[in-house]
């Protein structure tokens, strides 16, 4: 297994310290190559997603997070619920002070 792929398959989302969380500022990570298979016909399926959220003590770090989401490829998920499923592991584990996703 080359070790892109096992990178994948084993990412979590890792949540680190804020280093500035005495400040209010938005964070909003842009990523236009969201892939998954559609679960009615097999088909990638492609979309974009955007999050935005304003970091309270914690925040989501990116390479983890763009291997997280790479992690989708492979399944038989609508691509509408899973920015859910990011926003409610998120919201459990970093708790912002608001995020929109």
């Amino acid at each position: 297994m080359k070790y892109g792929t096992k990178a994948i398959k084993e990412a979590q989302l890792e949540i680190w310290d804020n280093p500035n969380h005495d400040r209010d500022y938005t964070i909003e990570i842009a990523y236009p190559e969201f892939t998954c298979l559609c679960p009615r016909s097999g088909y990638p399926d492609f979309a974009s997603i955007v999050i935005t959220y304003v970091p309270n003590r914690k925040i989501v770090e990116l390479k983890a997070l763009k291997l997280w989401l790479n992690s989708f490829r492979d399944r038989s998920i609508s691509h509408e619920p899973s920015p859910t499923s990011y926003s409610t592991g998120s919201r459990r584990t970093c708790a912002p002070a608001s995020s929109r996703s």
